[in-house]
Formats: structure tokens, C-alpha cells, sequence
């Protein structure tokens, strides 16, 4: 993904950078240098991202995401993003 694309991501979201950051167990500063293209992610964050994408369009997930993030944790919220992304998978 290239930086424009995953800050349009994030914000797609509703997530900070910090938010985002914990998604990916990287350091908010990472986030930073991915969008402004001093960094890059992993292949494996890449597709993380790419699934994220496809939770992104629902309305629910991207009300709900930040929410979810603070009060269940990052392990409720990769659940919810994952699994929004495998049944709009399996729909198409």
C-alpha cells in the first residue's frame, strides 16, 4: 500500500495514529513514517491492511472500531476487522 493509502485507511477507520498503531504492534512513529513514505510495512502488514480495507466498508466496523479498540482491546478488535473481512470474502 502506498502512504496515501494507508493513511486513507486509518482515517476510513476513524483510528489515530496511535490507534493504528496498535493494530500492528508498531510504535505510533512507525505509523508516521508509513504515511509520509520514510517506511514501508511488511508483506504480512500489507495484508492485514488489504483485509482491514475490505472491513472499511462497512458502516458498523468504522463506527465501532475505536470503540471496540479501547474498551475489549487490540485482540477484539483484530476479530472484529478480520472477521468482517472473511465474511465479506466469502459473500463475493
Amino acid at each position: 500500500m502506498s502512504p496515501v493509502e494507508i493513511k486513507t485507511l486509518r482515517k476510513k477507520l476513524n483510528l489515530s495514529q496511535a490507534q493504528f498503531a496498535q493494530l500492528f504492534g508498531v510504535h505510533s512513529i512507525t505509523i508516521i513514517r508509513w504515511e509520509s513514505g520514510d517506511a514501508f510495512p511488511t508483506d504480512y502488514q500489507k495484508v492485514l491492511m488489504e483485509s482491514f480495507e475490505k472491513s472499511a466498508e462497512t458502516q458498523e466496523v468504522r463506527d465501532t472500531i475505536g470503540k471496540v479498540l479501547i474498551g475489549a482491546g487490540i485482540v477484539a478488535a483484530l476479530l472484529l476487522l478480520l472477521g468482517t473481512a472473511i465474511a465479506k470474502g466469502v459473500k463475493k
